[in-house]
């Protein structure tokens, strides 16, 4: 099913992942990691594919129609995890 977001909270989400996430998807899902890359607005399709991401203009860096929702669900299932787990003392 089809997910609605905008680009600029599709790049901040993107942004505020952890270290080595995109790599994380990517072995997961069987991607190149330029792939998952370009799902969050990268434009690199010399090394990656297109993904079904779909932008339309408008406000707050347009509208994003993503026709399979399974790379951002990943993103804010790990954002979740990071949530939750302890802090490392210093």
């Amino acid at each position: 099913m089809p997910k609605t977001i905008t680009f600029n909270e599709l790049r901040r989400i993107k942004a505020s992942l952890p270290e080595g996430s995109t790599h994380e998807i990517a072995e997961k899902l069987n991607l190149s990691v330029q792939t998952v890359r370009n799902y969050f607005g990268g434009s690199n399709y010399d090394f990656g594919i297109h993904m079904g991401v779909h932008v339309e203009p408008g406000p707050d860096g347009g509208i994003v129609v993503l026709d399979d929702p399974t790379i951002l669900n990943m993103a804010l299932d790990i954002l979740e995890k990071q949530k939750t787990k302890p802090k490392e003392q210093v």
